[in-house]
């Protein structure tokens, strides 16, 4: 169905939409939930998606900002293995620089560490966690990224992978693509799902709108 219309912009999240840091992430809050004697695989359960801060509450720490900019410069610090998912730089490479965004909760200094060590270049409009007051499942950052492209969000298309992520699309209005790279086991989602971007190509309209598509098999001209 994503297929059968055109949009305005395209929305990406960053961690598991765009890149897989899940492996510098999990290490990182496997240490932190050790240090506070927390289960670190239940820690592990509740990051994904959402801002540190909110993480960091959930789980009654105290001192919430302290705590949340020792986890970024240990992230920032740790991107070993942080790689691009398949087939997104050449899909990227395709749109228009003024017609996609990454809305991620990452902070802003992590985010360019990660893109960096993924071999991506940020575009233009990049909100991340410091630019919103209020983070995923809250709608606040799809909703900044489309004023700041100047579109409205129910003409975008948001890529997410993770439940705060997709919700956060949800309440923004826009339609969804989700991203199963990094998932160890099939979402359950009423959204369509892609592996990677091995298989998809993008093309511009005549009236200048994104137009989803399939990759051309070389093998078949």
């Amino acid at each position: 169905m994503l297929m059968q219309r055109s949009y305005a912009a395209f929305l990406f999240d960053m961690d598991g939409a765009l890149i897989d840091s899940i492996a510098s992430a999990v290490r990182v809050w496997t240490r932190w939930a050790e240090r506070h004697g927390l289960d670190p695989a239940a820690v592990v359960e509740t990051m994904h998606g959402v801002r540190a801060v909110e993480t960091i509450r959930r789980w009654g720490v105290p001192d919430v900002e302290r705590e949340a900019a020792e986890l970024t410069r240990a992230e920032i610090d740790d991107v070993d293995g942080v790689v691009a998912i398949a087939g997104v730089e050449r899909f990227l490479r395709a749109l228009p620089p003024d017609r996609w965004a990454i809305v991620t909760s990452a902070p802003r200094a992590l985010a360019a560490k990660r893109l960096a060590a993924a071999g991506l270049v940020p575009p233009a409009v990049l909100v991340t966690a410091e630019d919103v007051a209020r983070g995923k499942p809250a709608p606040d950052g799809f909703l900044a990224a489309a004023e700041r492209l100047g579109v409205a969000a129910e003409d975008c298309l948001v890529w997410e992978d993770a439940p705060a992520g997709i919700a956060s699309a949800e309440a923004s209005g826009a339609s969804v693509m989700v991203v199963g790279a990094t998932h160890a086991h099939p979402m359950a989602t009423r959204h369509p799902v892609i592996a990677d971007y091995e298989d998809l190509a993008v093309t511009v309209n005549g009236a200048g709108r994104l137009v989803l598509g399939l990759q051309a098999d070389p093998s078949h001209p």
